[in-house]
Parts: C-alpha cells; sequence; structure tokens
C-alpha cells in the first residue's frame, strides 16, 4: 500500500463489510440501521474512507460488536492471509490497472469470498514452492500475460517512433547509424557514452552494457559488434522518449526494484525495436516472403539479413506485426538455449498470442522434445556458423500442426552457449491461404511432443526420458473407467 492510513482504510472496509455479511445484511440494510447513507458506507467498505469516531460507535452498535471489533487491525484467520499483500508494495509492484482491474475490485473479491480467496492464494504459494517459482518468475510472467493481452502491439509506442524519427529527420531501418543515435543521446540528453572492456571486473566480462544515472554515463562492452550497440543506444533513447523513470542499470538485467522496472525495460526495448525495423516495411517484405511457392531457408536468412544482424530482434519484431498487420492470431516466439558441454535445453524466452500454444516452458525440468526443430538447430550447430530451417509440427495428441521456423547461432556473451530462435504459427484455413509454401517438398510434417515424460510418440528415436506423465494420466484415465464398470454391473 502506498501509505500505512491507506492500510488502516482498507483494513476497517474489510471488517466492516465482513461484521455486515455476518449478519447477511446489504448496505441499504446497514444504511436504514444507522441512519448512514449507503453510498458512503460502499465508500468505507472499499478503502476510501475512514468514519469519525461517533460513526464507529454508531456502526459497532447497529452490527452487535465492539468498537475495537472494527478499529483494530488484527485480522481474522479468514482474512489474516492478506495482511501481507495488503501491507506490502503489491498495488504499486504489480500495476493492476494494466488489466482493468482496481484496487477495490481486488479488495471486494478479498471480502466477498474470504475463505476461497484465501485456498486459492495457499494453492498459488504451494504450486510456486514446488515450481521454484521466485519474484523474478512471477513477474515476467505478469509481463508476458500483459504482452499476450495487446497482441504484443502497442500503437502508441509506434507513434512515438514515427513522430522521434521525423523530429530527428531519419527513417527508421536497418540503415540508421550508430553514430546518429550516439549523437542523439549526447547533444539531445545529456549522455556520456564509453566503450569498456568489462573483462578485468570479472563476470562482468559478459554483460553487454550498464548505465550511471549519477552521471548519465552509458557504458557499452567493447565486444559488441555495431548491431548490439546500435540496438542498445535506441533503447537509451526510449527510455528518454518515453519519459521512463524507473529501470534496470545493466544489459542484460542483474538486479530489478520492482515491477515498473521490467514494464519499462520492456516498453523502452519495443520502441528500440519499431526504430529499428520499421512496421511498413517488415509487414511487406513477410508478406511477400509467404507468397513464395517453395520454403528455402536462405531465402528466409536474407529476409532476416535485409532488416538486421540480428535474429533475435527480427523473431522478435515479427510478432508485433503478424497479428496486427496480417491477421495471424495463433503464434508463438521462443528463445531456447544450450550451453557448451552440455545437452540440456532451457527455454530462456517465450510469447503466446492469443492463447497459449503447445509448445511452452516447463518448469518441472522435464525434456524438451528433441524433434523440435529449434532443438535439431541447436544440435546440429557449428562453430560461428548461422543454421536457418522450418517443419510443420504436428502434436498428434492434440490434432494441431504449427509451421515453426528456427534460426540458431552461437551467443558471444554467454562462454559458449547457443540460441535459438523460433517463430511458430498454428495452421488453419486461414494461415494456410496465406502461407503458399505450406505445401513445398522441402518442408516436412514431424510427429512432435512437448516433453518427453508427456509424449505418447513410441517410436522416438531422440527421447531422453520415458512418458512418465504420460503413464500416470493413462493410469488414473484406466481407474476411473474400472470404477464406472463396476458401477454399471451392480446398479
Amino acid at each position: 500500500m502506498t501509505s500505512e492510513s491507506e492500510y488502516i482504510k482498507t483494513i476497517f472496509g474489510l471488517k466492516l463489510k465482513q461484521q455486515r455479511q455476518k449478519k447477511n445484511w446489504s448496505l441499504q440494510d446497514l444504511a436504514v440501521k444507522t441512519g448512514l447513507s449507503k453510498s458512503y458506507l460502499n465508500e468505507i467498505e472499499n478503502g476510501k474512507k475512514y468514519p469519525k469516531h461517533e460513526k464507529i460507535i454508531l456502526l459497532s452498535n447497529s452490527l452487535n460488536c465492539t468498537f475495537d471489533d472494527l478499529v483494530s487491525t488484527k485480522l481474522d484467520k479468514s482474512l489474516a492471509p492478506f495482511n501481507e499483500i495488503l501491507q506490502s508494495d503489491f498495488f504499486k509492484e504489480i500495476p493492476l490497472e494494466l488489466f482493468g482491474i482496481s484496487k477495490n475490485d481486488l479488495i471486494s473479491i478479498i471480502s466477498d469470498a474470504p475463505k476461497k480467496v484465501t485456498a486459492f492464494i495457499n494453492a498459488l504459494i504451494e504450486i510456486a514452492q514446488n515450481y521454484n517459482l521466485g519474484k523474478e518468475r512471477f513477474y515476467f510472467a505478469v509481463l508476458r500475460s500483459f504482452q499476450e493481452l495487446y497482441d504484443n502491439n502497442f500503437p502508441d509506442i509506434e507513434a512515438e517512433v514515427l513522430r522521434f524519427a521525423d523530429e530527428n529527420q531519419f527513417v527508421s531501418g536497418k540503415n540508421i547509424q550508430m553514430d546518429i543515435l550516439e549523437k542523439v543521446l549526447i547533444e539531445r540528453f545529456n549522455y556520456a557514452i564509453e566503450s569498456i572492456d568489462f573483462e578485468p571486473y570479472g563476470v562482468l566480462d559478459n554483460l553487454r552494457s550498464m548505465f550511471l544515472p549519477e552521471k548519465k554515463l552509458l557504458l557499452l562492452n567493447n565486444k559488441l559488434d555495431s548491431d548490439k550497440k546500435t540496438f542498445i543506444l535506441a533503447k537509451e533513447i526510449g527510455f528518454n522518449v518515453l519519459e521512463l523513470k524507473h529501470r534496470p542499470t545493466t544489459y542484460s538485467w542483474l538486479h530489478f526494484g520492482n515491477f515498473e522496472e521490467i514494464l519499462n525495460n520492456f516498453y523502452a526495448s519495443y520502441f528500440a525495436g519499431a526504430l529499428l525495423i520499421s512496421k511498413s516495411a517488415i509487414r511487406d517484405s513477410i508478406a511477400n516472403f509467404f507468397s513464395q511457392n517453395s520454403w528455402r531457408p536462405k531465402s528466409f536468412e536474407g529476409l532476416i539479413d535485409s532488416f538486421t544482424h540480428s535474429p533475435e530482434t527480427f523473431y522478435y519484431r515479427s510478432t508485433n506485426v503478424l497479428s496486427s498487420e496480417l491477421g495471424i492470431k495463433d503464434l508463438f516466439y521462443l528463445c531456447l538455449v544450450k550451453k557448451k558441454n552440455s545437452d540440456k535445453i532451457q527455454l530462456l524466452k517465450e510469447l503466446h498470442l492469443n492463447h497459449q500454444q503447445a509448445p511452452h516452458a516447463n518448469a518441472t525440468n522435464e525434456h524438451y522434445c528433441g524433434r523440435w526443430i529449434a532443438v535439431k538447430n541447436l544440435a546440429h550447430l557449428k562453430e560461428n556458423e548461422t543454421l536457418t530451417d522450418a517443419q510443420i509440427s504436428h502434436y498428434k495428441d492434440l490434432g494441431i500442426s504449427y509451421l515453426v521456423i528456427s534460426t540458431s547461432q552461437k551467443n558471444p556473451f554467454s562462454d559458449g552457449s547457443n540460441r535459438s530462435y523460433c517463430l511458430g504459427i498454428l495452421l488453419n484455413a486461414q494461415t494456410i491461404k496465406k502461407i503458399r509454401f505450406i505445401k513445398s517438398p522441402s518442408l516436412k510434417t514431424i510427429n512432435v511432443g512437448v516433453t518427453c515424460e508427456s509424449c505418447s510418440i513410441a517410436d522416438c528415436e531422440v527421447r531422453q526420458a520415458p512418458a512418465i506423465r504420460l503413464e500416470k494420466e493413462h493410469f488414473n484415465s484406466n481407474m476411473k473407467t474400472a470404477i464406472e464398470k463396476i458401477r454399471k454391473d451392480l446398479l
């Protein structure tokens, strides 16, 4: 909460509503009993107002409870789990208004069914503990939900990019020169920019950049190529043009203070992507690529290279336009990582538009399907190579298929680990019409699963673990069938 007085008003409102509901009174009933207006009582219960001493006495007498029952900030068992939330910065750290939820909405839900909501929150806590879901992962889950709610398309930021580009008389796109962006930061926003060797500082060798707000000094790792430097400079411009005050000071981030920093970091990154890759240009280029009759990996790599040398930037920027500009609603973006001298695949980033698509992150250390094109690319990637390929991934158990395009490359900032970026588009009547190369002979259809532990493919040549989760589901299903047979035989 933002202040102690707000906390006290909220607690009082919760307790008043609880006492009223114990008597099965409506707000109108309480208004008649006390002579106070219904609207005034509603404001009290919603934590907007705190009544004067004499009105608290009037309320307690009418409800047949003690003065202390209402004014004490001690919560009973049914409301106790909310004490920590109400005293914390929860409402400030997670801006619920992003999802159209006000603080009063949440308080109303809590007070209407405290036992049910308590059970729900306790279940979430237990799940979080079992799945090792810390604050960091929770915040990023909230951010993903926010992006997915808006189809990862933010017209206001797109408009700010166009306005900024027009003011500075340059066209957004690959040909934006790094020195032009440096000049904007130095002359307009009073930055100092230095290239630095982070290696003497040990583990900071993998850090891409660091911002010292006290001096408005931006430090860039001297290992960065020009494209990565350009993205960082564009992102810094985004922080300033969008007037985002709360922000992380390192890239990649090492620490964040609250959810606002994560949200603002996303906004600035979106600004950078929109500045470096024009929405109209990438829309038209992807539409033209989809109109080709056959799938050609080199042609897709050429498409990426026409915009940026960073596949990650291109793949992610594509998610901003496919839904809003090309009408492709069901899609996903994944970034997978394979560390040097390890066979383990980690899913680093994911985004699902319209609803959660079939391939998704798994927090229980299960093995991602080795038939995914992104995983196969990582297995076959050679030193200093970029590898692009595609396949139609068919999820037999779900009866759905995706066109999945993936590009893999060595990540120079993580001690020899490799990354694979992939874009998946759900195949339906609409998308099949839009993508002409779907029937290309060079595009193979592969049966895939999500993880080995939940996969029903019996003869999989790359299975890393038995289908223990699937076997358990089958066992439970057989148990239910047997129980129904007993009921049928005996009843």
